[in-house]
């Protein structure tokens, strides 16, 4: 069972493949799929049910990681 978020791809490659069926234009089209839903599916479950809870990531989380990043 595919993720909800990686079938995005799904409808824009189905979505591109029926422009060229319509305009005869033949095309090789890449698709990278990935997820599979173990983990989205819960998550996304408790959204649609309303159970979802707002969770503050702690500022100092996110500056112990932003400390880790490479300088670009």
């Amino acid at each position: 069972v595919t993720g909800p978020e990686p079938c995005h791809d799904l409808k824009v490659t189905i979505d591109e493949a029926l422009k060229c069926r319509e305009s005869g234009e033949a095309k090789t089209i890449l698709i990278a799929h990935s997820g599979h839903g173990h983990f989205d599916l819960a998550a996304y479950d408790s959204y649609l049910s309303g159970k979802l809870e707002d969770y503050a990531y702690p500022e100092e989380e996110v500056k112990k990681a932003q400390a880790e990043l490479p300088e670009v």
